[in-house]
Order: C-alpha cells, then sequence, then structure tokens
C-alpha cells in the first residue's frame, strides 16, 4: 500500500518560529530524491532552501508562494512508496544506528514527518502513524486528522514568479507587483517579463484591491510586515527599549591610511584582493577591542552577569533586497588583514545575492555599520541585541584639514560609536573610539597594539 508522509516545515535556525513559502522547486507528480531542494523560503533571517529527506513522488503541494507558515506545519504531501511495494532490505544490513544515520537528510529538521495511509474518502477518518525512521514502515492507525492547510494571507498581494523570473524583471527594472500573470495559477513568465519590458505587457489591473493591498479611494498600498523587516524591527525594539544608548563621533583625517591602501593595491600580496576602507575598519576593531574588552562584553540580563568574550565574531550590516541582515565573521580577530578582505568581499557578495544563511547571522559580538556607501557623513547606530557597541562609518570625503598649521585638502572621515552603557561607561567607549581613529588615521600604528 502506498505510503503518504508530509513533509513539515523546517526549524531552520534556533527560535525560528514562521516562514514565507518564496517558491516551490516542485509540483504534484514530480519524482523526487532525497535532499533534492523543494521549496525555498523566507525566514526572520534569510532566504533558505529546503530538501526533502525522503525519495517518492509529490502528490500535493498545501500552501501556495507568499503565504506564511508556522514550523512543523505539514507543507508538502509525497507518496514515498509509488510502486506499491516496499524498499527491499539491503544485502548486507548495518547496525541499527549505522541505519538510522545512512537515512538521515544531509539538512537537520526540527520537527519529525507525519507518516499516514493513502487519505480516505470523505467521512472517513484519515489514520495517521508516526515513523521512527524514513522508510517503508507499516503504519499503526490513530484518529488523528491530516493538519488542513494554512489559510490564505490577506492583504499584499505575492507576485507569483520563479527566483529566475525575479532575477529577469530585477535586472530589467520591471515591477512585478503591476503584472498579471499569464501562465497556470496567474503565475508570471519570462514572457510576461519580456513583454513588460518592451512596453506592451498588460498590467495587474484584473488583481483586486484585497489581494494587491492598493485601495484607490486612499491611494495607498498596505504591505504586511514580514520575513526579515519583522525580524529586523522586533530586533531594534528591543534593543532600543533595553539597552540605555549612548553615541559618540569623532571625525578622523584618512589620508594615510588610503595612501596605504592603493599600496597594497599594487603589491603583489594582494594582487586580486579587494581592500576597502571596511577592512581597515574591522582590523582596527578588532585591534582595538583587545584593549577595551568591555565593548566585546554582553549583558545577561536574566544570569546577572556580564559576559566577556574572548573572540570576535564580527557582524557587518548590509543592505538587500530583503532588508537589512548582520551576517559574521568568525574569529576576526584573528585574521591577517588580507584574510580578513577576503572574508569580508565572500560576506558581502553573498549576503547581496541574498543566500545568507540563517546560522551566519547568530552570535556575533560586535557590529560594523556603513552608511558611508550611500554618501551619508554619519549616524546613531541601534546595538544588535546580544551584543554591546556598534561601530557607524560615514563617508569619505575631501575636506579643507589643518596640517602642520596649514589648510589643506584631506579625506576625512566621520566615526560614531553607540554602546550600551550599562556594560560600557564612557571613560571606556572613548577609549574604543578613540582607538580605532588613530589606527585608521595611521595604520602604521597598528604595529604598537
Amino acid at each position: 500500500m502506498p505510503e503518504y508522509k508530509h513533509f513539515p516545515l523546517a526549524d531552520t535556525a534556533e527560535g525560528l518560529t514562521e516562514a514565507d513559502i518564496i517558491a516551490w522547486q516542485v509540483k504534484p507528480g514530480d519524482t523526487v530524491t532525497v535532499n533534492q531542494i523543494v521549496v525555498e523560503v523566507e525566514t526572520a533571517k534569510a532566504a533558505v532552501e529546503l530538501p526533502i529527506p525522503w525519495a517518492g513522488v509529490v502528490t500535493e503541494l498545501l500552501v501556495e508562494p507568499g503565504q506564511t507558515v508556522e514550523v512543523g506545519a505539514p507543507i508538502l504531501t509525497i507518496d514515498v512508496d509509488p510502486n506499491g511495494k516496499a524498499a527491499p532490505a539491503p544485502a548486507a544490513a548495518p547496525a541499527a544506528e549505522e541505519a538510522e544515520e545512512e537515512m538521515k537528510p544531509l539538512v537537520g529538521y526540527g520537527s519529525k514527518a507525519v507518516v499516514t495511509q493513502r487519505r480516505a474518502r470523505k467521512g472517513a477518518a484519515a489514520p495517521v502513524a508516526a515513523a521512527p525512521a524514513p522508510v517503508a514502515v507499516a503504519p499503526v492507525p490513530a484518529p488523528v486528522a491530516v493538519a488542513p492547510a494554512p489559510a490564505k494571507p490577506k492583504g499584499g498581494y505575492v507576485p507569483l514568479a520563479k527566483p529566475p523570473v525575479r532575477k529577469l524583471a530585477k535586472d530589467l527594472g520591471v515591477d512585478l507587483h503591476a503584472l498579471t500573470g499569464t501562465a497556470d495559477g496567474g503565475v508570471i513568465t519570462r514572457d510576461d517579463v519580456h513583454a513588460a519590458a518592451n512596453g506592451s505587457a498588460t498590467p495587474a489591473a484584473t488583481v483586486s484591491t484585497v489581494d494587491s493591498g492598493y485601495d484607490p479611494a486612499t491611494r495607498e498600498r498596505r504591505v504586511p510586515i514580514k520575513g526579515v523587516r519583522k525580524a529586523t524591527a522586533a530586533a531594534m525594539v528591543q534593543s532600543a527599549y533595553t539597552a540605555p544608548h549612548v553615541t559618540e563621533f569623532l571625525t578622523i583625517d584618512v589620508t594615510p591610511m588610503m595612501e596605504f591602501r592603493e599600496k597594497l593595491k599594487k603589491s603583489r600580496e594582494f594582487a586580486g584582493v579587494k581592500v576597502t576602507p571596511l577592512t581597515f575598519a574591522a582590523k582596527a576593531v578588532c585591534l582595538a577591542a583587545k584593549r577595551t574588552p568591555d565593548v566585546n562584553a554582553v549583558w545577561d540580563e536574566a544570569a546577572q552577569e556580564i559576559v566577556y568574550k574572548d573572540y570576535v565574531h564580527l557582524g557587518i550590516a548590509a543592505a538587500t533586497p530583503r532588508g537589512l541582515v548582520v551576517p559574521k565573521v568568525r574569529d576576526a580577530d584573528s585574521m591577517s588583514l588580507k584574510e580578513l578582505a577576503i572574508a569580508l568581499t565572500e560576506l558581502t557578495d553573498v549576503a547581496r545575492e541574498g543566500k545568507t544563511t540563517p546560522a551566519a547571522m547568530l552570535g556575533g559580538t560586535i557590529t560594523i555599520t556603513n552608511v558611508g556607501v550611500f554618501g551619508v557623513d554619519t549616524g546613531t547606530p541601534i546595538i544588535n541585541p546580544g551584543e554591546s557597541a556598534i561601530l557607524c562609518l560615514g563617508a569619505i570625503k575631501d575636506t579643507p584639514w589643518v596640517v602642520d598649521g596649514e589648510i589643506k585638502v584631506r579625506k576625512v572621515l566621520q566615526l560614531s560609536l553607540s554602546f550600551d552603557h550599562r556594560v560600557v561607561d564612557g571613560q571606556q567607549g572613548s577609549e574604543f573610539l578613540a582607538d580605532v581613529g588613530a589606527l585608521l588615521a595611521d595604520p602604521a600604528v597598528a604595529i604598537t597594539y
């Protein structure tokens, strides 16, 4: 008898409770293999592709793209025994623990799957049984009904389009919200995007105001708060109202740093390595944190302790199409300038592509945010929860500066440091900011640290 399993939404990172379905990679009738990617979801931390831990035939997709689903809720049904026959036992069966290990998926899941027999006719109860391992097992009937699919979300029209089509639309500057898909179910195709780019597409006038969130009477559009934006808002509110923020500012001449950067670009050691002001700032933060460990500590309210970290997991705030994310460079304090440059390049590239994993954004100790890339002079950043300080880099600008009693045009940068006054006193915060400033004003100072 065919054996049906419900694939639950996995807890892809500690503490996640829900995720939004972005796009399905399979459809009913598709044959899938173990650990094949079947769906892309957006959690409160990142976009994640989920593999399925079984082989079989997809029988039903239980949720639609755009829906928000709680962790553990079933999102797909699969027939793991499409031929109606149990899989034959291997010639030399391994020990029980080894067999169980062999059947584990490559990606862990937070919830066990629910195993059911073929769905009963209307009016009949659907017997359900728990599976001890993802192999063909005789189900034990139990009077538990299969969980219904989550209700369709209200408000906030989500365009139905696969990731390649979304990328094409982004590259061509086409707003998917303004299109009506011509494929089955209103899915937007590549042809729809190309037609819109050429000015011949049919606008999404047929989309109801309830689905789009737009009200012609008020000329306003309402978008549900979810995903990365929802998580960022909650974290910032928590931080702003639990940690007493203090922000200090420092303006420095970084002409020597910029000249040193040009020398490194021409050196054989740094050939092909992207060295930016952020690279120098990252190195400066790691060096300065060793002299002022308070900025790399954290207030533990529950334990009533201050926890000092003997390592620097450096967070880098990055603006992405899905919102603000803060991936970490692990053990940044143990890296050379070149290693930091390479790590930062990889980290920012992955973030901009929206492929930062949830695990990469956990466990930071101190953060850098660079508003200078937007031409902004400075800011008063909010500390990330679980940390005690965040450094903000402004834009580097040609500015009149007094040098040896004469006014000259120099490369000038404004720094700002926000810190948790429960952990960091004004003296420690000022000393740390002064150290970072000194290292950026003259990189040769680093040899004295």
